[in-house]
């Protein structure tokens, strides 16, 4: 027969618990005087549809990657108003610039 050993935590280990950091609603009353003040909103912005990104390479244009991702070059403008934070002339793109490329 096998006896299992249980010992108990060394005598200088402190237990804490983070009870007086639960609160259960807005209205709560904080059971300590150490409570942190709530936090404010944040906006946050809205994800994009697809979350899809493109890293232009050398000889690209919007034209090409609408192509490639939508299947018609005409749709290079949805590309450049989803990315105009970053083109500022839709003619002139770099390599190694990531794309948004939304939904179709």
């Amino acid at each position: 027969m096998t006896l299992l050993s249980v010992s108990a935590p060394p005598a200088e280990t402190v237990w804490t618990s983070p009870v007086n950091e639960v609160h259960s609603g807005a209205d709560a009353p904080c059971p300590s005087r150490n409570c942190p003040a709530p936090a404010a909103p944040v906006d946050t912005p809205a994800a994009p549809s697809t979350g899809r990104t493109y890293v232009v390479v050398k000889d690209d244009s919007l034209s090409k990657i609408a192509k490639r991702e939508y299947g018609d070059a005409g749709k290079w403008r949805r590309i450049y108003e989803a990315n105009q934070d970053v083109i500022k002339d839709p003619d002139l793109i770099y390599p190694g610039q990531t794309l948004k490329i939304p939904g179709a």
